[in-house]
C-alpha cells in the first residue's frame, strides 16, 4: 500500500520560510513525479509545484514562482517544497500528490493527473 506522509506545516509569520517534506512509502516515483497542492477555506484545491522525479525538471504555479522551491532526494525517497517570503495569503492545508506516470510537466498542474495523496499539512501565516 502507497503512503504519502507530509511533514513540516506550521505557524508563520508573513515574510517567513517553511519546508514542507513528503516521504512516499511503498514505492518509489522514481519513473513518475510528485506534486504539491494546497485547499484554502472554501476555495477548490490548486496546484503549487511539481517535479519530474527522474528528469529534475519542476514547474510551478505563477503565484509562488520565485518564493517556493520544489526539490527530492533520492537517496531519502522524499520531496520537499521549500517556501520563502511566505504571504498571508498561502495559508491552506498542503497536500503532496504521486503519480507513477509522467507525460509531460504541464499535465502535473492538474490533480486529476495523480493517484496518491497525503493527508495534508497545515501552513498559516500570520500578518
Amino acid at each position: 500500500q502507497v503512503q504519502l506522509v507530509e511533514s513540516g506545516g506550521g505557524l508563520v509569520q508573513a515574510g517567513g520560510s517553511l519546508r514542507l517534506s513528503c516521504a512516499p512509502s511503498g514505492r518509489t516515483f522514481s519513473n513518475g513525479a510528485m506534486g504539491w497542492f494546497r485547499q484554502a477555506p472554501g476555495k477548490e484545491r490548486a496546484f503549487v509545484a511539481a517535479i519530474h522525479w527522474s528528469g529534475g525538471s519542476t514547474y510551478y504555479a505563477d503565484s509562488v514562482k520565485g518564493r517556493f522551491t520544489i526539490s527530492r532526494d533520492n537517496a531519502k525517497n522524499t520531496v520537499y517544497l521549500q517556501m520563502n517570503s511566505l504571504k498571508p495569503e498561502d495559508t491552506a492545508i498542503y497536500y503532496c500528490a504521486g503519480t507513477l506516470i509522467f507525460l509531460n510537466i504541464i499535465v502535473l498542474r492538474d490533480p486529476d493527473s495523480y493517484r496518491y495523496w497525503g493527508q495534508g499539512t497545515q501552513v498559516t501565516v500570520s500578518s
